[in-house]
This record gives C-alpha cells, structure tokens and sequence, in this order.
C-alpha cells in the first residue's frame, strides 16, 4: 500500500509532462509559441538569414519565394522542402526555387540546441519574415508559430501557384482559393519589389511585338537583356528601380507601365485592383503595415496541426 501511495505523485507528474509535450506539438498557431520549448529558435534562424542575406542580398528573395510556392500548395506545411522523384519541388513552377540550404542550415541550428522541436514550415516561415527585415521593411514583425510539417509533397500538386502568364482576375482567384482578399492578393504581390525572373516568364510581351502595356523605353531596356531567340534562362530584375530594397516601388512602377509580368501589369488595369496599386505607389508607411497582415494571413493558410503533421528532423525528408 506504501509503495502504491508513494507512486501515485510519480504517476502524476508522468502524466503532465506527457500532456505539455502533447500540448506543444497539437496547440494551434500562437504568437511566441516557441517560448517555453525553444526560447532561442526564432533568434538562431534569424542570425542565419541575418548572414545569408548579407553575404548575398539575391537569398532574402529567394526565401521569401519559397514560403509563397509552399502555402499555395498543401498550405504552409513545409512541403516544399521535402525531395523526392515527384516532390513539389520538381513541378515546372518550382524548378527555379533556391535557397533551400539556407533553410537547411536554419535547421540544424536549432536542432542543435532544441532537437526535435520546431517544425521546418516554423522555420520557414521565420526565414521569409526575417528576409523582409533583411532587405529594408525596417523591422522583424512578429508572427504566429505552431505549423506542423506536412508528409505529402506532389508536383501534381502545384495547380494554385499564380502565373506569371495569368491576368490579374486569374491571380485574384488563385488567391481567393486560399481566403485571401483582393487588398491581401495586390499587397503580397508587392513582394515582386526584389528578386530576379527568368526571361522566359516575360518575353511574349517583347516578342514578336512589344505589348501595349509595357512602358516602351523599359521594352527596350529589356530585349537588350533578353534578345530573341536567346537563352530564356538569363535573369530581369523584377524592380527596376531598386532590385534589392524592399519598399513600395513594385506599385510605382506599374502606374509608369514598368511591371515585369502580365500579373503584375493587369493589376492596374484591373477596376478591383487598381485603386490598391495606387494607393500603395503613394502610400510607403501604408504598404509595410499592411503587408505585415497579409503576410501573416498567407502563412497561416491550411496549416497542420494536432494529428495532421509532424515535425521532421531532417526538413528534406519525412520522419521515419
């Protein structure tokens, strides 16, 4: 009877650290979710980026593209990420991704410290966010974590990721399918104020004849960039401007007939959508505010949580 009754404060505390492990791994998205479990991760993955992009201003851009590639497909889960002969990252969309080993080594520095903890869709969202600090919003804004990893990744999979080929109501729907507002849809488009395209996502507006649309001086600009017949892998600055700044010149830009891709352009062209380009061309202050709400809106579209994920250990492959 003695050794049942001494048990019982064992049995006890057994069972209430199961249910705050439990806990940690089910409860919904939250902000600081980290804060008791990994007090470090969101510092540790922030340093990673922190470096990379200073080394290399081209990986906030690429970090930031791959969060938007991953919740369009099978929502922000960290699908993306996964290898494999039909993974997500073999569709046409996703062959250009990069930076998955900045992601890679976000991981394992916080796997180091906290093993087995925070998820790779955590941390990947964490890199976007910090890449936008990176490259001038001003500030790392906070964010809700708590998104398991997905275990499913399938090219066939990738229908939603908006074109760069689609007008603006296409671009609007695909946005929609996510529950995201025309406002959050034109705002997040404002993400196309860094990085680099391929010339072979904007070359049928130079070829065979230059489209209406597209400022003329900047048609030139570009077929000096992307002559006919050349490789259609060679690289366009999306901003013409300022390439490697996040600000609001994107929106500037398509008021002066200045965007790259047709769903950047038809944006001003669309009566939904318009009014918001200019609003942010006019409005800087207003674009970062903003953005920081749609942000945090796409990255919490379809997260796993509860029994619907896992968080790998290795954020290329699925847990064993």
């Amino acid at each position: 009877m003695t050794r049942r009754r001494d048990s019982a404060p064992l049995v006890a505390l057994v069972l209430l650290v199961s249910s705050i492990c439990l806990g940690s791994v089910s409860a919904a998205l939250e902000p600081n979710h980290y804060l008791q479990s990994c007090p470090l991760a969101e510092l540790l993955v922030n340093d990673v980026v922190s470096k990379a992009v200073f080394s290399n201003r081209r990986n906030g851009a690429f970090l930031i593209r791959i969060i938007f590639h991953d919740c369009f497909v099978e929502g922000c889960d960290g699908s993306i990420l996964l290898d494999g002969p039909n993974s997500e990252k073999t569709a046409i969309p996703n062959q250009s991704l990069q930076g998955f080993d900045i992601i890679d080594q976000a991981k394992a520095r916080v796997e180091a410290v906290c093993p087995g903890t925070v998820s790779c869709a955590d941390i990947t969202a964490m890199a976007a966010r910090d890449s936008f600090a990176a490259l001038g919003f001003g500030f790392r804004f906070p964010i809700k974590t708590g998104r398991l990893d997905g275990t499913v990744s399938l090219a066939s999979g990738t229908g939603d990721i908006p074109s760069p080929f689609s007008d603006a109501n296409t671009v609007l729907g695909n946005f929609a399918k996510k529950g995201l507002t025309p406002q959050q849809t034109v705002v997040l488009s404002g993400a196309h104020t860094i990085g680099k395209a391929q010339c072979g996502t904007f070359t049928q507006r130079l070829y065979p004849t230059v489209d209406p649309t597209l400022d003329p001086n900047y048609a030139q600009q570009l077929k000096l960039q992307c002559p006919q017949g050349g490789s259609p892998a060679v690289e366009n600055n999306m901003d013409v401007v300022t390439p490697n700044l996040f600000d609001n010149f994107y929106f500037t830009n398509l008021i002066q007939n200045k965007g790259l891709f047709i769903s950047d352009q038809t944006l001003l062209s669309n009566a939904v959508t318009a009014p918001i380009v200019r609003k942010y061309a006019l409005n800087p202050v207003l674009f970062n505010l903003d953005f920081t709400s749609a942000f945090n809106a796409m990255a919490e579209v379809q997260v796993k949580t509860g029994a619907n994920g896992q968080i790998r250990r290795n954020c290329r492959a699925v847990n064993p």
